[in-house]
């Protein structure tokens, strides 16, 4: 188990006691999770009482200063991962423990994605990692600790421009670029255009050709996975109006990806939104090591449609999803 204190959740001194304490608390975290010093040792090097020492480690660890990855398998969570790569050929399988979370599980989704990330980059295997967007990816950069990095490249795969500023995938690359030190590309444009003229017009643009250039170039994607209904992320920042879900209902529609809306065997749906969609076409996923992270509620439909298209060379999922993937394919 890792213990990795997070810096990012200090906040800039401004002369007073309590940020000096804030600034000891997160050091004694440092020596105490990243040295290995005892709490004896810890407050010999501070200059403070062992018992302080002891309040400032506990205060670290209450205040969210440390992140925690586990690096071991469950055993129930092995299994699933056994019986996922082998039904859907996938060379990366990773399930977290349920955490008894209500609704999607974020949490132990972002735990999952933040470790997975974290590897990745550290390993320096990929020069450029393309990103999606939508609350999995969100809580994943949340649980992602800062880390010393300045070389690398990472870049949005799909317009992202919303209506609600909470929603704004922006956000999720600049917090990507603050923890990790990467240089980090945001496509200034929304997810669909209003016409396919309109998408040709912005897709010409000075700076939004050139990070498209950029997103063909990732060799590792990290992408959610959306439903078809009311629920999905896209319904709810207004990206898809309610109609058009209903017709790509209609059609056929249970997943969608990189706004990309697919039938239950992963076979893209031909509409409006995909001739207008302002994103890395589907097909050149195959080619790339493309991961995707989505769990909860109502996803596992959605899930297996992308399995089944071959879509994905990796799935990072929670271990109630990945049960009812097992199972329901079993059952079929």
């Amino acid at each position: 188990m890792q213990n990795i204190p997070n810096p990012s959740r200090e906040r800039p001194a401004s002369g007073t006691e309590i940020d000096i304490e804030a600034g000891l608390a997160a050091r004694a975290a440092w020596l105490y999770f990243s040295g290995g010093l005892t709490q004896a040792q810890i407050a010999k090097r501070l200059g403070v009482p062992t018992t302080k020492a002891h309040r400032l480690v506990a205060r670290a660890t209450r205040e969210g200063l440390v992140r925690v990855f586990v690096d071991a398998s469950v055993s129930e969570c092995s299994f699933l991962e056994e019986k996922l790569s082998d039904r859907y050929g996938l060379e990366l399988c990773r399930v977290a423990p349920d955490l008894g979370q209500d609704g999607m599980p974020l949490r132990a989704l972002g735990l999952a994605g933040a470790s997975f990330l974290r590897q990745a980059i550290e390993s320096r295997t990929h020069e450029v990692i393309g990103i999606g967007h939508g609350r999995t990816l969100a809580a994943t950069v949340t649980e992602l600790p800062t880390m010393r990095r300045t070389e690398g490249v990472i870049v949005s795969l799909l317009g992202g421009l919303t209506r609600k500023f909470a929603a704004n995938p922006f956000d999720v690359i600049h917090r990507l670029a603050e923890k990790t030190g990467a240089d980090a590309y945001f496509l200034p444009v929304p997810l669909y255009a209003n016409s396919v003229a309109d998408r040709d017009v912005l897709l010409a643009q000075r700076g939004v050709d050139r990070v498209f250039e950029t997103c063909r170039s990732a060799t590792l994607l990290l992408v959610g996975i959306g439903e078809v209904d009311s629920g999905s992320h896209l319904s709810e920042i207004g990206t898809v109006a309610p109609d058009e879900m209903r017709q790509l209902a209609d059609r056929g529609a249970v997943g969608e990806v990189l706004g990309h809306y697919l039938d239950a065997n992963g076979t893209p749906i031909k509409s409006d939104l995909s001739d207008r969609v302002m994103s890395l076409p589907i097909e050149a996923m195959a080619d790339r090591m493309a991961v995707g992270i989505a769990g909860g509620p109502g996803k596992v439909d959605s899930i297996r449609a992308v399995l089944n298209g071959g879509h994905l060379k990796g799935l990072i999922t929670d271990e109630a999803t990945a049960r009812g993937l097992v199972e329901d394919g079993e059952a079929a």
